[in-house]
């Protein structure tokens, strides 16, 4: 009977735990619905926005269309042929989350080797990355066999990659384009708001593959706006020849570099910069010294030397102050400031009296020193007077150290403020045959139209236009996207100063190779190297220049010609940039059809 008591209650006590646990298990279960009522409520409720975005996320495709970018012209006998054109190429980009690391790295160093952009070691260890482009500018046929390889989460983008038919000719005027689509240095990085357009936008409702479906009320697309066709005024054909012409030149001597500048002087028009030098834009990286990016006509201002000597004397002319034919008496140098300033020429021939033609054409630092005392109303010193007016010429009418408004970017440089600074007067001094300054050879090259042309200042062009369906239509750089604001036209001297300076100049050549039936005149310079804040009086280094213009017989000017010539440690003296410019005005007149005199 105890024993059977003993086994009622074990019963009784087994059935109360199952009762307690089943009832735990109630609870529980009422507590997790509970939990999850209030979290559906959430959702439904308070995150129900925020639900439906990243469910319609699952379900958008958004794609970048690339605009194209414009391409770069020069003109060929009247018409643009290009010189930068475009292909397709493709960006490759993966989901390292998905991607097999072995398999594409595999396929990238057999099809797309030189084209790798990252380093897959640090992708695929990057936590939680789900997007990464790994190639550029992959060829088309290179991009289909990574694709035959058919590896999981492995896109093509589809871009333009630039390429250059004509090679290394006219780089300095070009630029190149990065790995990153932006155009650097020279037009493409100049123009390259215009050239490259605006991209697109394709929103629309895609499958599980993120492929696009033809239905979605919410379907959009922005298309991409092309860039513009750039037609350069650079003639194609001079172009070549006269980069020939300069890198024989360069063999000659001891230069290493030579930069020539050819300009219509009656309408600003600029048919050649070149630059040698040269390298490849489509292989830019390559370059082992950045300077060989520049375009030495307009990124770097310098001291073109004797050169200037034309804008002191036509300074000094258009003021009613002197002529060709005054006089003074030359001994050689003049001393300013306590400091003698001579003459490179001092043969005993030319002791004694002068007039200005002889000094200009003998390029006697004397006879430009003489003509800024005239300036300064007292032919016995410089005076304050006399600095300003060559300040208000030089800087103000022929516009030298600031930006000429041509279409390209460029530099600036400087002329020294006249009533500012120690030993004024002998910089000033200096400053009549082109040293203690810093201009372009542009500004220089639109300076000397000025004073060749009739007196009229222009603004300098590089730009012919857009080509629109074939043709050349004019393109607006007056924009504020755009760094030219309006062409200017600016009679800065008279008709019979300009007269009296062609005059001069034409007196001033005399070259043996010059040819019958033609007017050619020009001016030198010869500059000396600062080094350590001071002219190297060693003139161990050396800059030579030349500038000068081609007229046919008795006629205007019909071209402007400026060469520049150097070599680091290298003294390259204005004789052999003369040289190099009769070389050229010779092939001009062939090339560009000048007629002469009858």
């Amino acid at each position: 009977m105890r024993q059977s008591n003993h086994e009622s209650r074990n019963t009784e006590n087994s059935a109360s735990s199952t009762k307690r646990r089943i009832h735990f298990l109630k609870q529980l279960v009422v507590v997790a619905l509970a939990i999850i009522a209030v979290r559906l409520f959430v959702i439904q409720i308070f995150e129900h926005d925020s639900w439906v975005a990243k469910a319609e996320e699952q379900h958008t495709l958004l794609e970048t269309i690339v605009a194209k970018r414009g391409e770069l012209y020069m003109m060929d006998h009247g018409e643009p042929v290009a010189v930068v054109l475009n292909q397709t190429a493709y960006q490759i980009i993966i989901d390292p989350s998905i991607t097999e690391k072995d398999k594409l790295e595999k396929a990238l160093d057999t099809y797309a080797k030189d084209h790798i952009t990252a380093n897959l070691d640090e992708i695929y260890a990057t936590e939680g990355l789900r997007y990464a482009i790994v190639a550029k500018n992959v060829p088309r046929e290179a991009a289909e066999k990574i694709a035959s390889e058919e590896i999981s989460a492995v896109y093509f983008q589809k871009n333009n990659q630039r390429v250059y038919p004509e090679g290394e000719l006219a780089s300095g005027l070009l630029g190149f384009v990065n790995d990153d689509g932006l155009g650097q240095y020279g037009a493409e990085g100049s123009f390259n708001k215009l050239l490259s357009g605006k991209d697109g936008l394709l929103k629309a409702t895609a499958d599980v593959n993120k492929i696009a479906l033809s239905i979605g009320k919410d379907n959009t697309k922005i298309p991409a706006e092309d860039g513009k066709n750039i037609v350069l005024s650079i003639d194609r054909g001079l172009e070549k020849g006269v980069e020939r012409i300069a890198a024989e030149a360069i063999n000659k001597t001891a230069a290493t570099n030579a930069s020539v500048l050819v300009m219509n002087p009656n309408t600003g028009e600029i048919l050649t910069m070149a630059n040698l030098p040269n390298y490849n834009p489509a292989d830019y990286s390559n370059v082992t010294d950045a300077k060989s990016y520049l375009n030495y006509t307009i990124d770097e201002p310098y001291e073109p030397a004797s050169i200037c000597k034309n804008f002191v004397f036509s300074a000094a002319i258009n003021e009613g102050v002197m002529n060709a034919d005054t006089t003074y008496f030359n001994k050689h140098y003049e001393e300013v400031d306590d400091w003698k300033i001579w003459n490179a020429e001092q043969r005993s021939s030319l002791y004694g009296t002068l007039t200005m033609r002889q000094a200009l054409y003998w390029s006697l630092n004397t006879g430009s020193i003489y003509a800024l005392k005239l300036l300064g109303g007292n032919p016995n010193q410089i005076t304050q007077q006399g600095r300003e007016k060559l300040f208000d010429y030089y800087h103000n009418k022929f516009r030298l150290g600031q930006a000429t408004g041509v279409e390209l970017v460029e530099a600036e440089g400087f002329i020294p403020d006249p009533n500012e600074g120690w030993g004024r007067d002998s910089t000033y001094a200096n400053l009549t045959f082109g040293q203690n300054l810093g201009i372009t050879m542009l500004q220089t090259a639109t300076a000397f139209s000025a004073v060749i042309n009739g007196g009229t200042w222009r603004t300098p062009s590089v730009v012919k236009g857009e080509l629109v369906n074939g043709e050349v239509v004019p393109l607006d750089f007056s924009s504020p996207d755009n760094n030219n604001d309006g062409h200017v036209e600016e009679k800065i001297l008279s008709d019979e100063t300009s007269a009296m300076m062609r005059d001069m100049l034409i007196y001033n050549r005399n070259y043996r190779n010059d040819r019958a039936g033609y007017d050619v005149g020009g001016k030198s310079g010869t500059a000396q190297v600062v080094r350590n804040g001071a002219y190297d009086d060693t003139f161990s280094e050396l800059v030579g220049s030349y500038i000068g213009f081609v007229a046919t017989k008795g006629e205007m000017p019909q071209y402007v010609i400026m060469t520049r010539m150097w070599g680091e440690g290298q003294s390259i003296g204005s004789n052999d940039a003369m040289d190099l410019f009769g070389e050229l005005s010779n092939y001009l007149i062939d090339y560009l059809k000048v007629k002469p005199a009858a």
